[in-house]
C-alpha cells in the first residue's frame, strides 16, 4: 500500500456537465493520506477541488467514535471547513467491525491476526451507540445513520452476534430520528437482508458501495431501497456488478467515492478523493446507456430525496 500511495493523487478529471453529490466519503481519512504532501491538502482544498469538477456536495461519514466526533465538529465549521460547510452533510454510526471491538470480542481473522483495539474501544457498545444518537440528535446537518451493517469477512460467530445487535440498534435509531440509513454489507448479504426483513427498514435505506449481484439488486430496488455505486463498478472484472446496476431504476441509484478507498479505474491503487467521483459517474452513464447530463441530474435529485437539502 505504501508504494502505491507514493504514486500520488489521480489527475483532475474532465468536469461533469451537471453537479452531483458524493454521498459517502471519509474526509477525516483523506486529509493526511499522503504524508509526503507538503503542505497536506486541507479539507477545504479537497472540497474546492471536487467542486471544480462538478462534485459540489458531499456526505461526510464518521463510523467510529473519534471520526463521528470529528464529523460533528466539521459540520459545525471546525477542521478548516470554514465557508464550505454549506456543501457538507453528515452520517454517523459505529462500523460493524468497530462494534465487535466495543463488544469486547477479539476473534482471530482468516489472516491469522487479532484486531488491535484502541482506547475508545473501552467504551461499551451501548454507550458508543448512545453517543452516536446524541450527535445525530444535536447536529441538524447529520442526515443519516451509517455506515452500519454487517461485515463477515474476518468475523466469527461471536463477532457476528455483536454486529447483528449493533446493526439492529442503528436501524431502530434511524427510524426513531427519521434519518436515512447507510448500510455496510461485506460478505453478509443474507444476514443484512434478514435483519431488514425482521425489523423493518427505514424509509430511506442506502446500500453503501453496493456489492451484491443482479438478483439482489432487483430485490432491493423492489423494496424502494437505494443502491450506491463506488469505484468497483469501474473495475474491468466486475461485470456482475455492472449487471446489477442495470437492474436498478436510475431514480434509486446513488454514487460515492468511499474515499480515500476504492479508487476507480484506471487509478486503482492510488488514494481516492471526492474530486475523482466523475470517473464513476461516467461509468454509470455508459453502463445504463443514459446520457451523462441526465445521469448527473437524476443522481443529484435522488441525493436530495434521500438526505434532504444541503
Amino acid at each position: 500500500m505504501a508504494k502505491s500511495r507514493e504514486r500520488g493523487w489521480p489527475p483532475d478529471p474532465e468536469p461533469l456537465p451537471v453537479p452531483v453529490v458524493d454521498n459517502h466519503t471519509h474526509l477525516d481519512s483523506i486529509a493526511h493520506v499522503l504524508p509526503d504532501d507538503v503542505p497536506p491538502p486541507s479539507v477545504a482544498a479537497h472540497l474546492e477541488r471536487a467542486a471544480a469538477v462538478g462534485v459540489d456536495r458531499l456526505v461526510q461519514v464518521g463510523c467510529d467514535l473519534p471520526s463521528a466526533r470529528w464529523t460533528d465538529a466539521l459540520l459545525r465549521g471546525d477542521h478548516g471547513a470554514g465557508g464550505v460547510v454549506a456543501s457538507l452533510l453528515g452520517a454517523v454510526a459505529i462500523h460493524p467491525n468497530e462494534a465487535v471491538l466495543h463488544g469486547g470480542v477479539r476473534e482471530v481473522g482468516p489472516d491469522g491476526l487479532e484486531p488491535d483495539p484502541r482506547p475508545h474501544h473501552a467504551t461499551s457498545l451501548d454507550d458508543a451507540i448512545a453517543e452516536i444518537a446524541r450527535i445525530a440528535r444535536d447536529n441538524q446537518r447529520v442526515r443519516a445513520i451509517g455506515e452500519t451493517g454487517m461485515d463477515l469477512f474476518r468475523t466469527g460467530p461471536q463477532g457476528e452476534r455483536v454486529q447483528r445487535e449493533s446493526f439492529r440498534a442503528h436501524v431502530a435509531l434511524a427510524k426513531e430520528l427519521g434519518l436515512a440509513l447507510q448500510i455496510h454489507d461485506r460478505d453478509a448479504h443474507a444476514e443484512v437482508l434478514d435483519v431488514l426483513s425482521r425489523d423493518g427498514a427505514p424509509e430511506r435505506t442506502v446500500f453503501h458501495c453496493y456489492s451484491g449481484d443482479a438478483e439482489m439488486a432487483r430485490s432491493c430496488a423492489a423494496q424502494g431501497w437505494y443502491l450506491s455505486f463506488a469505484g468497483p463498478v469501474t473495475f474491468r472484472a466486475n461485470d456482475e456488478l455492472r449487471a446489477a446496476l442495470r437492474e436498478v431504476p436510475l431514480g434509486q441509484v446513488l454514487v460515492e467515492t468511499d474515499a480515500p478507498y476504492l479508487t476507480p479505474h484506471p487509478y486503482r491503487g492510488r488514494p481516492n478523493a471526492p474530486y475523482v467521483l466523475p470517473a464513476t459517474v461516467r461509468t454509470v452513464a455508459e453502463v445504463t446507456g443514459v446520457p451523462l447530463a441526465e445521469v448527473c441530474t437524476r443522481v443529484a435529485a435522488t441525493s436530495v430525496e434521500v438526505y434532504g437539502p444541503w
